[in-house]
């Protein structure tokens, strides 16, 4: 929480919207694919698209995973979307394994 505020990406919007329309989904079949569909409405697909609303991580990270791209193809907007989805991403990341909280022997 600054005082100034943060800057928007100006691609955002056209860029999920490309993301839809080439994977030839509806706003609800996307909802769906994203596991959405019983929070949200349509609705908030149209008001991401339209750069009414900006989507949290986890949406943006589900269009990712379903586009097979990585994310930063969809935040920066000096790098463009595949034309063909689903694509293959340049790189998968590291998952890091969630530790156990060791049991004490008494």
């Amino acid at each position: 929480m600054g005082k100034f505020p943060r800057r928007k990406q100006k691609r955002l919007g056209e860029k999920l919207l490309h993301i839809r329309e080439t994977l030839k989904l509806s706003q609800n079949e996307i909802l769906w694919h994203l596991g959405l569909s019983e929070n949200y409405s349509r609705t908030i697909i149209s008001n991401y698209e339209q750069d009414h609303r900006e989507p949290p991580l986890f949406v943006l990270l589900g269009y990712a995973r379903l586009a097979g791209i990585c994310m930063d193809a969809i935040v920066d907007d000096d790098v463009d979307v595949p034309k063909r989805l689903p694509a293959t991403p340049k790189h998968r990341g590291v998952k890091i394994p969630v530790r156990r909280p060791r049991t004490s022997k008494s």
